[in-house]
């Protein structure tokens, strides 16, 4: 069994092809193609993804009933305090699902501004957003056990925030590198392969 950890940037796709935008293959070297990510990260998230070649680690570390915890940082735009937290944790509607998130660990981080943030702002939206420069920002952290789509997002938005940067920190006991750069990879080491749950 193979597994690597890849640091993975925004503006790739969390697939092995897709006919317009680029993958997270891509940035692998072609000896590597062969493996698969496990599970997805948007678009526009960064952070831990893992691949392997071996495809019965997927549930073990996908399936809500697993109990793997995987750890977020976000930056959200609007002022959340303790309480929009608080509800984040207890479960909260996520908007065009019909669903409820599962009981999470929520807390913030801190608070700062747009003008702050500057750097970090969508692209596409920076001169709009910088008209306002003193609106406020939230960072903060989410840990879920199950992972739907856009979940954080969600989460973020149903208490009134709008999130503009995610990244995943960890998967269980499995912490990023923090060495790796944006699209940097390498293999698990033996350490860190023993944290992997057992494929039977």
């Amino acid at each position: 069994m193979e597994v690597y950890m890849l640091n993975k940037p925004a503006g790739y796709l969390t697939a092995v092809r897709d006919r317009s935008r680029p993958t997270v293959m891509e940035l692998l070297p072609p000896e590597l193609r062969r493996l698969h990510p496990i599970g997805r990260l948007d678009l526009d998230t960064e952070g831990l993804l893992l691949l392997t070649d071996e495809g019965r680690l997927d549930p073990l570390l996908l399936r809500p009933e697993a109990q793997v915890e995987k750890l977020y940082f976000f930056r959200a735009f609007g002022r959340l305090e303790q309480e929009a937290f608080d509800r984040m944790a207890a479960g909260v509607e996520l908007e065009g699902t019909g669903v409820r998130s599962l009981p999470a660990r929520a807390w913030p981080e801190g608070y700062s501004s747009i003008g702050a943030c500057e750097a970090l702002l969508p692209p596409k939206k920076h001169n709009h957003l910088m008209k306002n420069p003193g609106r406020p920002v939230t960072a903060g952290w989410i840990a879920l056990r199950e992972g739907r789509k856009h979940q954080v997002k969600l989460m973020v938005k149903a208490v009134g925030g709008h999130v503009f940067t995610l990244k995943r920190v960890s998967i269980g006991p499995l912490v990023l590198d923090p060495e790796l750069p944006p699209g940097g990879f390498r293999p698990l080491n033996a350490a860190e392969i023993v944290l992997l749950p057992r494929v039977e």
